[in-house]
């Protein structure tokens, strides 16, 4: 399995917010700009948290059982590799969202905030960026986290090994 590189969390976040930006500047041209949902930020928050929170429990899990802790409960390779899928789903598609809503942000900063529910739109826009930017850090994180360390020489010349 192949390690997620941040350069193509960036790339996918560029080309969606320029993407969003040119669209939302369409799309006001001719009627009104589809409002940002308030559940947005609030989702992408929840999924981070999901992460963040598998990360540090397999952490645990790990550390005890490389340190022979009486009772430490062994990690399932296949727990961990499906883990790490889910991380690297959720990052690609938070990257993508976050790029949505930051394009859709900009174009609100430059043309609509002088209206009240515009500003609030952008709000949640912005709020919705950041929880997309804790989504693909938890999920880096959690990669960490489940790499084994024989994995350090292939992941400096960009291939990963079987993870566990």
């Amino acid at each position: 399995m192949k390690a997620l590189r941040v350069r193509t969390l960036v790339g996918l976040f560029v080309v969606a917010g320029v993407l969003s930006w040119a669209g939302a500047k369409l799309w006001d041209s001719v009627g009104t700009l589809p409002s940002v949902p308030v559940a947005a930020p609030i989702v992408l928050a929840l999924i981070a948290v999901v992460l963040a929170a598998t990360a540090l429990s397999l952490r645990a899990r790990l550390r005890a059982q490389r340190e022979r802790r009486p009772g430490a409960k062994g990690v399932d390779p296949l727990l961990a590799a499906r883990a790490v899928v889910f991380g690297q789903a959720s990052a690609l598609v938070a990257a993508l969202v976050a790029g949505m809503y930051g394009g859709a942000v900009v174009f609100l900063i430059m043309y609509e905030l002088d209206n009240q529910p515009r500003r609030d739109q952008a709000i949640y826009g912005g709020a919705a960026v950041l929880a997309g930017v804790a989504v693909c850090a938890a999920a880096l994180f959690l990669e960490r986290v489940c790499r084994l360390p024989e994995d350090d020489d292939d992941h400096r010349n960009g291939v990963m090994g079987d993870r566990a």
